[in-house]
């Protein structure tokens, strides 16, 4: 399974970081290409929780993931696992999954890293180089999206990451 990993230090409590990437209500905040999260169930970095990205393709065509949480440690380490029997995934992809860890950066900021672990299947593996670059490119568009998330004042529209309680029926 080819392992991509990428890290950087951003100027954020850890506890801060841990809400915004724990939350699947989040994504479309800080990943890229994401336009909503639907089927969400489980307190947020839970182990055995779940949702379902909606992602839209360079060609925008809205494309749906569903990812459950195997692993978590709270305000440490997260790990999301592509559900991928029975999609149109699983023509190329044995598996798939996203892990986070944060550690502390010195004073007051956090080290991410995010490891992107897939698996392919059959021919697809000749593509391995060309998934790796594209795992590189998305989990550094994603610690963009975190840094802006985490560094940029928020709209005063637009609630913080911690703010989720009461929300749910929105």
């Amino acid at each position: 399974m080819p392992n991509t990993s990428r890290s950087r230090t951003i100027d954020a409590p850890r506890a801060k970081v841990w809400r915004l990437i724990a939350d699947p209500h989040n994504l479309p905040r800080w990943w890229s290409d994401t336009l909503r999260v639907e089927s969400v169930e489980g307190k947020p970095g839970a182990r055995r929780s779940s949702f379902t990205q909606v992602f839209e393709t360079q060609k925008g065509t809205p494309v749906r993931a569903d990812y459950r949480c195997i692993d978590s440690t709270e305000e440490r380490r997260l790990v999301w696992e592509q559900q991928i029997d029975g999609t149109p995934f699983e023509k190329f992809l044995r598996g798939a999954q996203v892990e986070f860890l944060l550690e502390p950066g010195g004073e007051g900021a956090t080290t991410i890293t995010m490891i992107g672990r897939r698996s392919l299947r059959g021919l697809s593996r000749l593509g391995a180089p060309m998934m790796s670059r594209a795992t590189k490119r998305a989990l550094d568009d994603a610690l963009d999206g975190m840094e802006d998330a985490l560094t940029v004042p928020a709209r005063s529209d637009e609630p913080d990451a911690g703010d989720r309680e009461g929300m749910e029926g929105r």
